[in-house]
């Protein structure tokens, strides 16, 4: 391990134990308001600490001030932190009163330790990992509150989550705060709203709605990579979305995924709509005999999927129950493995390039607990992949227990702009569905082989990757993507003629340009146009008119001055079609 790791992990700890022993400090804290709170459990996270309690009426923001001033008497007191081992009738007894500490004690295997982390005003059920003492928290705020079910079962009790941070100065805390602020301007779902992109509405749970602009998006989005598909030899193929559960049980997916599909009776048969393409995929390729010279074949599918995901966990466009992927299989010799996964490599990171997304980090996803197949595939499949990141020679993480339930993958991940990293592409080896549904191919010597499945992604789900670029960018697309490339802003209304002639020749181009033709004056015709993020304002005057001219303003504020409309097309355009 290099110094550097160990520095990085050694901070990590740190900041565990800190928050871990916040969330203590701040149970005790609502304890001491609320006498008759149930509280379940009280985990540190990436950035910060919670901890579910039930209580008789809903947290209040004076709750949360309240809260803190009893936090900070705790942590003034520097009251050092200790566990001791206790054994399960004692520790049912010592949590009587608590519920959900009852069920939790109840619940744990007869030879799992049971500890008790006090400090010394107060104690938790807790296997530890704390700071030596509260002194150690340094500085803290409490976010915001939200609803959780216990156990995240939507069955059982509706909990409030108490939300908070903790730094080790206050710099880093409000450095922090800071972060929290930009992502909630440029929070998607706010976004997408203000500039007519999307909208959520409960007559369709989890399920976006999109606008006429928002469709512009993703049908620029679709083209793109369409493009690359003819550019890298894919074939694009339309599958049905509703299958007989007959597919879903020789899939695999009866067995490992029906939590998460939808199922329905159609004349008395169980029919179930896909969550995922690859069975659809392998349908259709038993449907031909295959010889070796005809192989890789890749099938693309842009078919829309359907995923139930509990309403606890969705959350705008990044978690959805209805979505498109940018999906493909190819179905490949073992000797293609690698030239196959290598050529998924270079067009992601071409399409990444042209995204705006850099410094992409690879992991590979090992064989998870509930998986198909044997060891033996497994073992097959895992070399074959740690052999292509080896010839990459790129830096990568093995990460165990990640891998997908019929093989094991590489996931893609990129920072955006705040610094959060996304998953978003993945590639993934597959050799149970060319079991599970007999695929084969003549081999050079004539005898019948097994193919091998190759799930791959760019995007992953086009809602998803949406709202990522949405957040990465705030709203301000690249102008290939923008729904309104250029708007013309005439000063009056006699220069609204010769706008929508230049539009005209915009729109002959093939930019998606309008005439802001409203009542308001100029300034806030630009202001309102900044707002929507569109690229590039036209204003027209009288000067600007006798000339045959444009003065062009830029969404970030530049003023590029005075251009002849023809030169203006040409450099809009020539943007547009080099994805500038």
């Amino acid at each position: 391990m290099s110094t550097q790791q160990a520095s990085a992990d050694a901070i990590v700890d740190v900041r565990y134990r800190m928050r871990h022993s916040a969330a203590h400090v701040m149970a005790e804290a609502v304890i001491k308001l609320f006498p008759e709170a149930q509280i379940a459990i009280g985990p540190p996270t990436d950035d910060g600490f919670y901890y579910d309690f039930e209580v008789s009426r809903p947290f209040t923001p004076e709750d949360l001030k309240k809260i803190e001033k009893l936090m900070r008497e705790t942590i003034k007191a520097d009251r050092p932190f200790s566990g001791v081992s206790i054994d399960r009738d004692a520790a049912l007894e010592r949590f009587s009163e608590q519920k959900f500490k009852v069920e939790l004690i109840t619940d744990l295997p007869d030879d799992e330790e049971i500890t008790v982390w006090s400090h010394q005003s107060w104690e938790d059920l807790c296997a530890g990992r704390h700071a030596d003492s509260t002194g150690k928290i340094g500085a803290f705020k409490l976010l915001s509150v939200a609803g959780a079910y216990w156990r995240g079962d939507e069955n059982r009790e509706m909990l409030q989550r108490i939300y908070g941070t903790a730094w080790e100065s206050q710099e880093e805390l409000d450095a922090y705060l800071e972060r929290i602020e930009e992502a909630e301007r440029r929070d998607h779902r706010r976004l997408g709203r203000e500039l007519d992109l999307f909208f959520f509405d409960p007559i369709a749970p989890a399920s976006p709605f999109f606008l006429p602009k928002g469709t512009i998006v993703l049908n620029e989005l679709v083209d793109y990579v369409k493009q690359l598909y003819v550019k890298y030899g894919y074939q694009e193929v339309t599958t049905p979305q509703i299958f007989n559960t007959d597919l879903w049980k020789q899939s695999g997916h009866y067995d490992n995924y029906l939590e998460n599909m939808y199922m329905m009776d159609v004349d008395d048969r169980e029919f179930g709509v896909k969550p995922m393409n690859c069975p659809a995929h392998a349908v259709l390729y038993a449907a031909n005999t295959h010889s070796y010279r005809e192989l890789p074949i890749r099938y693309a599918d842009f078919g829309r999927l359907h995923r139930y995901e509990r309403s606890g966990v969705t959350h705008g466009l990044m978690r959805v129950r209805t979505f498109s992927q940018d999906d493909a299989h190819i179905f490949a010799t073992l000797d293609q493995i690698a030239q196959e996964v290598n050529s998924f490599i270079a067009m992601l990171d071409e399409a990444y390039a042209v995204l705006g997304f850099e410094k992409i980090r690879m992991a590979l996803s090992l064989r998870p607990e509930k998986r198909v197949g044997t060891e033996e595939m497994w073992d097959r499949a895992e070399a074959a992949l740690t052999e292509v990141m080896e010839s990459t020679g790129r830096e990568y993480g093995a990460e165990e227990g990640e891998g997908a339930f019929y093989g094991p993958k590489i996931d893609f991940f990129v920072p955006d702009a705040l610094g959060r990293e996304w998953q978003l592409g993945t590639v993934q080896l597959d050799f149970s569905l060319p079991e599970r549904f007999d695929l084969q191919y003549a081999a050079e010597d004539g005898s019948l082989q097994r193919p091998v499945v190759i799930h791959r992604a760019m995007l992953g789900s086009l809602e998803r990757f949406l709202g990522v670029l949405i957040e990465h960018t705030a709203g301000a697309l690249p102008i290939w993507l923008s729904p309104v490339q250029a708007t013309l802003i005439p000063i009056a209304d006699r220069h609204i003629p010769f706008g929508e002639e230049v539009v005209q020749k915009l729109r002959a181009a093939g930019v998606r340009a309008e005439v802001d033709t409203g009542s308001d004056r100029m300034g806030a015709k630009i202001r309102a146009a900044q707002v929507q993020k569109i690229p590039y304002m036209l204003v027209v005057g009288d000067r600007e008119q006798e000339a045959g001219k444009v003065a062009v303003r830029e969404r970030s504020g530049g003023d590029l001055g005075a251009m002849d409309v023809d030169e203006f097309v040409t450099r809009v355009a020539e943007e547009i079609n080099t994805r500038a």
